[in-house]
């Protein structure tokens, strides 16, 4: 979700491929914002190893990197979003409605093969698409490990950014994206829908096909990824998604916002009546 209205939720971490025999984590984890974050960064590639992320990854990943303190006075100065939901969708949905349709007939074939796989409707996932990034066109400029380790050291989130973080890196092991083009919001989202890290190895498919869960420059993988998140948090095939009905429900797991989550339906909704 981008910074516009954050995703103020995280998904836990998970475990990805198969389960390995790896020596015990450390009894004390890497602190947040004790001493420098030098120090705290190191006892953090310890942290990775134990749990069995490769040296490959932690170097890849992690050398280098540094405090951002525009992220951490971003995360203490957000606003309070106070929109109507006539407010926010009349602002939103008019200038990508034409584009949205075109995507539409775009992928059409893609999105049928999705709606095939999942049971989401290709309305729902290209209007996410769009709210999200304005169809992958603003994706978020802020290195992605550098956000997440300065979050995991500052101490108002500490455990969820550590988690977060550590996924980041088993996402590198896994081969889907290198350091280098992990960039997203500064809160750590990533990919044309905007992925947390833990989102991202869970629901992350290869829809097209070429070996890598790719969510920054792979369309098919982008759309089929979301379908499967709406379907892991139990969208059901052939139904509605008016408000107050289960799959109203599974848009609010995307974001909890009523507005955001109204504002998405609306648009699916334009979007399958346009011609």
């Amino acid at each position: 979700m981008r910074p516009l209205l954050t995703r103020r939720f995280f998904i836990p971490a998970l475990a990805v491929g198969a389960v390995l025999m790896t020596p015990a984590a450390p009894a004390i984890a890497a602190t947040c914002g004790s001493g420098t974050f030098e120090a705290w960064l190191a006892d953090f590639k310890t942290e990775a190893a134990a749990k069995g992320i490769s040296q490959t990854a932690i170097i890849s990943g992690l050398n280098g990197v540094a405090l951002d303190k525009g992220v951490l006075a971003r995360d203490r100065s957000q606003a309070v979003f106070n929109q109507s939901f006539e407010q926010f969708s009349g602002r939103m949905v008019p200038p990508r409605l034409l584009r949205g349709s075109n995507m539409l007939k775009q992928y059409g074939s893609v999105l049928g093969r999705i709606e095939e796989a999942y049971g989401v409707p290709g309305e729902v996932i290209v209007a996410i698409w769009g709210l999200e990034t304005d169809f992958g066109a603003n994706t978020g400029k802020f290195p992605t490990i550098r956000s997440l380790a300065t979050l995991a050291y500052d101490c108002r989130r500490a455990d969820e950014f550590r988690a977060e973080l550590m996924d980041a890196l088993r996402i590198i092991e896994r081969g889907d994206l290198a350091p280098v083009d992990m960039r997203g919001a500064w809160a750590g989202e990533i990919g044309q829908t905007q992925f947390m890290p833990s989102s991202y190895l869970k629901y992350a498919v290869d829809f097209d096909g070429n070996g890598r869960r790719d969510l920054l420059h792979s369309v098919p993988d982008v759309l089929a990824s979301t379908a499967n998140y709406f379907a892991g948090h139990g969208w059901q095939r052939g139904k509605g998604f008016e408000p107050g009905s289960p799959n109203f429900a599974v848009i609010q797991q995307w974001n909890k916002s009523e507005v955001y989550a109204k504002t998405i339906a609306y648009f699916a909704n334009q979007l399958a009546k346009a011609p």
